[in-house]
């Protein structure tokens, strides 16, 4: 076997792991990458972030739901963790920087993180505020680290009057910003009244619905 046959043999070993919910195998092949001198960042690139791909298409298809997709996030994570300190800076190419939070008095987290897992797959910088977030929290993170994105999320009625009064505060300190918003109570219609930028309905849509609302002209100069 050629060095480039073992490179695409184990970097498919890991692609199965995350698929697999496979924490363990995704640790080990990790671990093995880094010893046999494979690029992390291919690693990376074209076995977790591909792996999360496939993941979010037996999403939208039904063959996996919520619980398979927390267990291939969390063998995604554990990989990561090993390989992301070996991924030299200049070859990340960072897709953008978002910040992510569960709207204040709403506790529900797993759409959150299933998103944020997405993110970090598709390569972006993401700066996760946990749930029941203050709403002025988000808006001031967003000028703390120049993030290019603010998601919200809420999956309670009562949570997600908030998010215009969020959008707002976002927009007065920076109209360049792109708003996604997010959750089941939530729709298209909804997230354009409240004046988002875009609409997620699931994790899997997430990160294309964010570079979708970056490529085109918002307010500010």
């Amino acid at each position: 076997m050629s060095s480039e046959e073992r490179t695409q043999k184990v970097i498919k070993d890991l692609y199965d792991a995350v698929i697999n919910m496979d924490e363990e195998t995704a640790v080990e092949v990790s671990h093995t990458i880094l010893k046999e001198g494979i690029d992390a960042y291919q690693a990376v690139k074209n076995g977790l972030t591909a792996a999360m791909d496939k993941v979010g298409i037996l999403y939208a298809n039904q063959e996996y739901f919520v619980p398979e997709l927390l267990l291939c996030a969390d063998a995604l994570y554990a990989a990561l963790d090993i390989l992301r300190p070996h991924i030299r800076a200049e070859e990340t190419e960072v897709k953008g920087k978002i910040v992510i939070g569960v709207v204040e008095g709403d506790i529900h987290d797993i759409g959150k993180n299933l998103v944020k897992t997405m993110f970090d797959a598709a390569g972006w910088t993401v700066y996760d505020l946990g749930r029941d977030v203050n709403i002025e929290k988000f808006a001031e993170e967003q000028q703390r680290t120049n993030s290019d994105v603010v998601a919200l999320s809420a999956l309670m009625t009562t949570s997600m009057l908030a998010m215009p009064r969020i959008i707002e505060m976002v927009k007065a300190k920076d109209p360049k910003v792109a708003v996604l918003v997010g959750g089941a109570p939530l729709t298209q219609e909804i997230a354009r009244s409240y004046g988002a930028d875009g609409y997620a309905k699931d994790a899997t849509t997430a990160v294309r619905e964010a570079v979708r609302v970056l490529s085109r002209p918002r307010g500010g100069g």
